[in-house]
């Protein structure tokens, strides 16, 4: 974007009032001089800013400030018009107070006060921070603001209702509305500007919704963390991003040196970690540090020693298998999704001379979300396989892990050691394994009970205080190089992972809507399948338990299996 006359406006505080005074008596009472002046700020937003722009901010005196760009702001502008005037997505990410507010706002008013027939929308989480009476911090209070220190001789006839400002001028509005999970459904705006967007619950709903509303959407915020909508946005490569870092800015990067751990510092920055109380609010308002702005359950120290361990898989196989989920082959299969570490022996085997576990977590098989088995050795903690799917029913799913705990033998004649979360779809999970006459797992002890004697019940049941302990637990093996996860997704989930207000352990997508990326690789599946088999590598050897015999297929006995599974997953 050109800007022909910026050059003609100083910068400097005094220098710029000056010629602001200067200007308006020129054009008082002069329609050509003022003819000129509405033409050079529709050719020059930057004109048209830093002559006759002001904002507010209450915490100086006078709390009415000449908006005066800084380099960093212009940049920022032109990358804004420019997304307007193509047609494509902006991403901004901020440290706290960086003014990005005003620029959105500005940029708004000038396409609304210049350009006809533009459809500008605002939002926010709330609608009171979009417009809300005798709120200065609403996004439309901003505008409004602009606006009214304008010369009337360059303001345009408007009308301005709740939520809407028109120009009656030209056509052009703008209107606002809270993030919604239908925010702008069914219409059709130049640019939508979504404010804060990291702190969204439903942000997938939110892209969703605004994908066909809006050639332009601007997403704005500070980082709140890896799950949500915005970090995938940011780190998705496909979205431009603009970053507004606290060390552009002229009134804090005075007197700024490198600091010993790489990171710019100066007074003002040491200042503000004097008044910050925590890590996680430093990472999050100021240095836009998105792995650090939340309260990571799985911590970066541990995570970063862990991580340059990862690898690719040596192969994908496919299991094929009867309905008593015996395997019958193995064979490489490219698009498989269960992943291999270990090679595989001349009958297409993995190596049987060693005793394997096996921990699963079971989604409902709808595509949301993963089940997850994964196949560790029990003497080292090495995982060695890896088997995710979104789209299998838990009964599905039962019968293909039953299969590749067969595979994995290993010492026994009956299949890897297994265990897997009880909750929800883990019941119809267990029904099936105990259908398969699969007897090679986990039972769950009764603490409370003076004998201590095992249930009845197979699997892991999860609560609050059994996931932290779990989790805990992985956490404490990874640490002291106890279980060793080669898959880069299952340790890429564990960053994912965060502390609940409630004092639990939370994976962070959860809180939040619908996932752009798909969700498949993104909710926490393979951390929580991992830790149980971590968990299984620690727990005393297996019962040695004989399968049970399997009816013939076709006979009575077969049938009435049948039929009772065909009830379990029409209630389900």
């Amino acid at each position: 974007m050109e800007h022909p006359y910026n050059h003609l406006v100083p910068k400097e505080m005094l220098m710029n009032l000056a010629f602001r005074r200067k200007t308006l008596k020129e054009a008082l009472g002069n329609p050509k001089a003022q003819s000129e002046m509405w033409k050079m700020c529709n050719r020059d937003i930057f004109f048209y800013i830093n002559v006759f722009g002001y904002t507010l901010d209450p915490r100086l005196d006078p709390a009415a400030r000449p908006f005066i760009l800084y380099p960093f702001q212009e940049e920022a502008i032109d990358a804004m018009c420019e997304s307007i005037d193509t047609g494509h997505d902006l991403a901004v990410v901020k440290s706290r107070d960086m003014g990005a507010s005003w620029l959105t706002t500005t940029v708004f008013a000038w396409y609304w006060h210049f350009k006809p027939l533009k459809s500008l929308l605002l939002v926010s989480r709330k609608e009171g921070l979009v417009d809300s009476p005798g709120n200065s911090a609403s996004l439309f209070a901003k505008i409004d603001f602009f606006l009214h220190h304008l010369p009337g001789w360059l303001a345009p006839n408007h009308t301005r209702t709740k939520l809407r400002l028109t120009n009656d001028d030209n056509g052009s509005a703008i209107t606002g509305e809270s993030t919604t999970g239908d925010v702008a459904r069914g219409d059709r705006k130049t640019c939508i500007a979504l404010d804060e967007f990291a702190s969204v619950e439903n942000g997938g709903s939110v892209l969703a919704a605004t994908a066909d509303a809006a050639n332009t959407r601007w997403f704005i915020s500070t980082p709140k963390g890896s799950g949500n909508a915005f970090y995938d946005l940011v780190h998705s490569g496909r979205t431009k991003t603009l970053k507004f870092h606290w060390s552009q800015d002229p009134r804090k990067n005075a007197g700024m040196v490198i600091g010993a751990d790489g990171k710019p510092t100066s007074p003002w920055y040491e200042k503000e970690l004097s008044r910050r109380t925590h890590p996680v609010e430093v990472a999050q308002e100021l240095d836009l540090d998105f792995a650090g702005s939340e309260y990571l359950f799985f911590p970066e120290e541990i995570l970063s020693k862990v991580m340059p361990k990862v690898k690719d898989p040596l192969r994908r196989i496919a299991i094929e298998y009867d309905e008593g989920g015996r395997p019958t082959g193995v064979n490489a299969s490219p698009q498989s999704p269960i992943l291999l570490w270990v090679e595989l022996d001349e009958k297409n085997m993995p190596p049987q001379g060693v005793e394997y576990v096996i921990g699963v977590d079971i989604a409902a098989g709808t595509g949301s979300s993963n089940s997850v088995a994964t196949v560790a050795r029990r003497k080292d903690g090495v995982k060695v396989a890896e088997f995710a799917t979104p789209d299998m029913r838990p009964d599905q799913f039962a019968r293909a892990v039953v299969a590749l705990a067969r595979l994995f033998h290993g010492l026994s004649n009956y299949g890897a050691y297994m265990i897997w979360e009880a909750n929800g779809p883990g019941r119809i999970f267990g029904d099936m394994v105990k259908e398969l006459g699969y007897g090679n797992v986990y039972y769950r002890r009764n603490d409370k009970s003076v004998s201590a004697k095992t249930s009845d019940v197979p699997g892991w049941y999860s609560t609050k205080e059994e996931k932290v302990a779990l989790l805990g637990n992985y956490r404490q093996m990874l640490a002291n190089g106890e279980f060793h996860n080669p898959s880069r997704s299952g340790i890429k989930e564990c960053y994912e992972y965060i502390f609940s207000q409630a004092g639990g352990v939370v994976h962070s997508r959860s809180r939040y809507g619908a996932d752009p990326s798909g969700a498949k690789e993104n909710h926490g599946d393979r951390v929580i399948a991992d830790a149980l088999a971590a968990k299984m590598c620690q727990a005393k050897p297996a019962p040695k338990i004989k399968e049970a015999k399997q009816p013939d297929y076709g006979s009575l006995a077969y049938r009435r299996k049948n039929r009772k599974k065909m009830r379990m997953k029409s209630e389900w």
